[in-house]
């Protein structure tokens, strides 16, 4: 049996994941981490405004915020669990920073920043793919309650297809001058990322790449929540077990 704890469990993605949990055999509820929400309940579980409350939980699943998922995260390995990070805003410089703090440890820490298996799979073409266009842009759009930008997963997608552009030689080519500021997205790793916050939207990213005469798009949209519960079961299932002390993404654990 495995007991998950849920920091920031009153969010979409905490609730999502509580009632996963809640519903699936070999797992249970350890804990409720949400400060503001002292003795709130929440699908007939009670929330705790101290962290002493995911004591003791195998697995802590890290939903709060970019400010304050690194010393949560800091704090939970130091109760002894394994942690899958699902929040955003883990750049290249946050993740080496969690490298070095996992270095040679026997706990095991997952960072996610889509758990979408369509998503993963849009990453991973998208990284196949860069190598091979001199342009490469991506635009993601999210609901307007999402609080950061640019989104996890076009932080991700950026930094392997800088990687990969990298290896093969690719530099980034001049885009022209800015008339407003902002209006040819933010530089993300030599990619430009645009993000757009509104309502009507859940989670969407495009990908666009140009070569001489062509161009290739790749697009991924969450139409529902329900889209992350396959994957959050993964991560959840798959922590333990990951072979090296800090993993980025399902991709390994997909076969990908």
């Amino acid at each position: 049996m495995i007991s998950v704890g849920v920091s920031g469990a009153p969010g979409r993605m905490g609730r999502l994941t509580l009632g996963i949990v809640a519903s699936t055999d070999g797992l249970e509820v350890g804990g409720l981490y949400a400060p503001g929400h002292e003795g709130e309940d929440l699908l007939g579980h009670t929330c705790s405004a101290d962290p002493e409350a995911l004591r003791g939980c195998g697995v802590i699943v890290e939903f709060t915020n970019p400010e304050a998922a690194p010393q949560n995260v800091r704090r939970w390995k130091s109760y002894g669990a394994h942690v899958v990070i699902g929040t955003s805003g883990y750049d290249a410089g946050k993740l080496a920073a969690l490298e070095d703090e996992w270095a040679g440890s026997a706990q095991r820490c997952l960072v996610v920043p889509n758990f979408s298996v369509g998503a993963v799979l849009m990453m991973r073409f998208a990284e196949l793919a860069a190598p091979h266009f001199p342009s490469a842009e991506i635009l993601e759009m999210h609901h307007e309650d999402k609080p950061d930008a640019p989104s996890g997963t076009a932080l991700g997608t950026a930094a392997r297809m800088s990687k990969a552009r990298e290896a093969a030689g690719v530099a980034p080519h001049p885009r022209g001058r800015e008339l407003a500021s902002g209006a040819l997205g933010a530089d993300v790793e030599g990619v430009a990322v645009h993000s757009v916050r509104a309502r009507g939207f859940l989670a969407h990213q495009e990908v666009m790449l140009g070569g001489t005469g062509e161009y290739l798009t790749i697009r991924h949209d969450t139409t529902d929540y329900a889209a992350f519960a396959p994957g959050i079961l993964l991560a959840l299932r798959s922590a333990a077990g990951l072979e090296e002390p800090l993993t980025v993404g399902l991709d390994s654990i997909l076969g990908l």
